[in-house]
C-alpha cells in the first residue's frame, strides 16, 4: 500500500526530508499579515481596553493621601525635580536614597505637573507606559506570528498580567524600563525586516556577491532608534545595560543569518567585518550618549546632589555615580533583610510576590465589606495562569530555537533571559519581585508563540485548527478569569478577611 495524498501507510516509513531548495529571495522574504486595516482596528480596540483597565480608579490606594511602598521615594523626588527644573538637590529627607538615574522621575514629574501631587499625578505616567506596552506587544506579537488574532491575544494576556497591571498603577521605575526595552525590541524587529529587504534588493540586482563578506547595509534608522531607547532604559535604571548587551548580540546574529540566507560566501565573518562596528555605534555609543544627556538638569544645576563635590562637573558626576554603585553593592540581604525580598530563581513562577499596601481590622469603612473583619490590600503578584507556565514556556521556546532554528522563539528568549539571568551574578544582593517587570512582556510573547504552535498553521486541516483554536480559547478564558479573581488584591479593593485569605494561594504569598 503506497502513499496517497501525502499520508504514510501502515508499516511504511515517511520519506526522507530533502534539503530546502528555496533560493535567496525566498529565504529573505519577509511575510506580514495583509489585513492592515483590520490589524489596526484590533490593535487600537484592545489597547483601549487596556487603557480602561490600567486607569480605573488610578488614584487608589494611598497611605492617607501619601504614596505607598517605594512610591515614597520616587513621587517626592519627581516633585522636587519639578520644583527645581530637572534635578534633585541636597535638601530634603530623600537625599540618601537618590540612587537611580533621572529619566523615570522625569516621567513621573510629567504626571505631577498635569494633575498635582496626588495619586493620579504621580501614577499617570506609569499608566501611560503600561498602555503603550500593551499597544507595542500587540504589534510585536502580530509581526512575530503573522496573525492579527495572536497579536490581539498578546495584548489581552499583558492586560491580564498582575505584575504589569500593578506596576502600571504604581509610581515606581521598573515599568519605564519595561517600556523602553519593549520599544527597543520592536525597533530591532523592524530593523531585521529592513535588513532582509535590503539584501533581497542586492540579490535581485546581482551585487550581493561583490564581496565574499556581502554588501554594506547602509544607515539603519530603526537600530539607531533602538539605541536611543536603550539609553533611556539605562537612564531609568542601570539594569538597562543588560539589554544593550543582549540586544546587541541578537542584532549581529540576525545580520549574519540574513547574509547567509542571501547566499553570502562568508556570512559570519561578514557580520563581524560589516556589522559589529555599526552595531556598537548604534546600540552602545548612542545609548551612552543618551544616558549622559538625560542628566542635563544635574549638569546645568548648582545644587544637584554631589554637583560640586569636585571642582569640575564631570569629576563630580563620576564621583556621584561611584557613590551610587557603592550603595547598590552594599545593599545585601545579610545586612538589610527585607521581609518581602526574593531571589531570582523564584521569579519565573512568581513564588514570592510583594505586598505594597494593606489596611485591615474591624470594619472601619463606611461602605462595609459585609463582615466584621475587612481588608484593603495591594499585592504585586503575577497571574498564575501565566506565570506558573514559565518553565514549560522556556523549555518549549528553547527547543524551538535550538532544534527547529525558530528565530522568533530565540528572540523572545533573549529578551526574557536578559531580565533574569544577570541577577544570578550577585545572589547576596537584596532583590525584589518587581525587578521582573521588564520580563513580563517577553513571558507574554513566549506564551503567544506557544499558542500559535498549538493553533497550527493556516493550511492545517479543519479538525487540527479547530482543536487548536478550542485549546487557545479555553486558555485565554482561564487567564481572564484568573485575573478577575485577583482583581481585588491588585487594586486595593475592600474585601472580607476570608476573601483575603482565599486570594493567598501559596504559603510563600503570605
Amino acid at each position: 500500500m503506497g502513499m496517497i495524498d501525502g499520508v504514510v501507510g501502515v508499516g511504511e516509513l515517511p520519506p526522507t526530508t530533502q534539503p530546502s531548495t528555496a533560493g535567496p529571495l525566498e529565504r529573505l522574504a519577509v511575510w506580514r499579515p495583509t489585513d492592515t486595516v483590520r490589524g489596526w482596528i484590533v490593535t487600537l480596540s484592545v489597547t483601549l481596553v487596556g487603557a480602561l483597565v490600567r486607569f480605573w480608579n488610578l488614584g487608589w490606594p494611598t497611605d492617607r493621601g501619601t504614596p505607598v511602598f517605594d512610591e515614597k521615594y520616587y513621587a517626592p523626588e519627581a516633585w522636587q525635580m519639578l520644583r527645581n527644573g530637572g534635578f534633585e538637590d541636597d535638601v530634603g529627607y530623600n537625599y540618601a536614597f537618590i540612587v537611580h538615574p533621572p529619566v523615570g522621575k522625569y516621567l513621573i514629574a510629567v504626571g505631577e505637573w498635569l494633575f498635582g501631587y496626588d495619586g493620579w499625578g504621580w501614577r499617570f505616567s506609569s499608566a501611560v507606559a503600561g498602555v503603550v506596552c500593551v499597544f507595542l506587544v500587540i504589534r510585536i506579537g502580530r509581526r512575530l506570528t503573522r496573525s492579527t488574532m495572536l497579536g490581539a491575544l498578546a495584548g489581552v494576556l499583558l492586560i491580564c498580567d498582575g505584575v504589569s497591571h500593578v506596576q502600571s498603577r504604581t509610581a515606581l521605575l521598573d515599568v519605564f524600563v519595561a517600556l523602553f526595552v519593549v520599544i527597543a525590541f520592536a525597533c530591532l524587529l523592524v530593523d531585521r525586516d529592513q535588513v532582509r529587504n535590503r539584501l533581497a534588493v542586492a540579490v535581485d540586482e546581482g551585487w550581493v556577491e561583490e564581496s565574499r563578506w556581502g554588501p554594506r547595509l547602509g544607515f539603519r534608522w530603526w537600530r539607531f532608534a533602538a539605541g536611543i531607547s536603550l539609553g533611556l532604559a539605562c537612564g531609568v535604571k542601570w539594569n538597562g545595560l543588560y539589554y544593550i548587551v543582549a540586544f546587541g548580540l541578537l542584532s549581529v546574529i540576525w545580520d549574519a543569518t540574513a547574509r547567509r540566507a542571501a547566499g553570502v560566501e562568508r556570512p559570519w565573518i561578514g557580520a563581524l567585518v560589516r556589522d559589529v562596528l555599526p552595531a556598537l555605534w548604534s546600540l552602545v555609543v548612542i545609548a551612552v550618549a543618551v544616558y549622559f544627556a538625560t542628566w542635563w538638569g544635574w549638569f546645568g544645576s548648582e545644587t544637584g546632589v554631589d554637583r560640586n563635590f569636585f571642582g569640575t562637573a564631570l569629576r563630580s558626576f563620576f564621583y556621584y555615580e561611584g557613590d551610587v554603585l557603592k550603595f547598590h553593592e552594599s545593599l545585601l540581604s545579610s545586612n538589610h533583610h527585607h521581609y518581602w525580598e526574593s531571589k531570582p530563581w523564584t521569579w519565573p513562577m512568581g513564588l514570592r510576590p510583594m505586598l505594597y499596601y494593606i489596611e485591615q481590622g474591624p470594619n472601619p469603612y463606611a461602605t462595609g465589606c459585609g463582615a466584621i473583619q475587612c481588608v484593603r490590600a495591594e499585592m504585586l503578584v503575577g497571574t498564575p495562569a501565566m506565570w506558573w507556565l514559565a518553565f514549560p514556556m522556556i523549555g518549549w521556546s528553547l527547543w524551538r530555537a535550538i532544534i527547529k532554528f525558530d528565530w522568533r522563539h530565540a528572540a523572545v528568549m533573549v529578551g526574557y533571559m536578559a531580565g533574569l539571568l544577570p541577577w544570578f551574578l550577585s545572589i547576596d544582593r537584596q532583590m525584589f519581585f518587581f525587578y521582573v517587570t521588564p520580563m513580563a512582556p517577553f513571558l507574554v510573547l513566549g506564551l503567544v508563540l506557544a499558542c500559535g504552535d498549538i493553533l497550527g498553521r493556516a493550511r492545517a486541516g479543519v479538525e487540527r485548527r479547530g482543536t487548536g483554536l478550542l485549546v487557545v480559547a479555553i486558555y485565554t478564558g482561564l487567564v481572564v478569569a484568573n485575573f478577575a479573581w485577583l482583581w481585588p488584591i491588585l487594586n486595593g479593593d475592600l474585601i472580607t478577611n476570608a476573601q483575603w485569605q482565599a486570594e493567598l494561594w501559596l504559603p510563600s504569598w503570605r
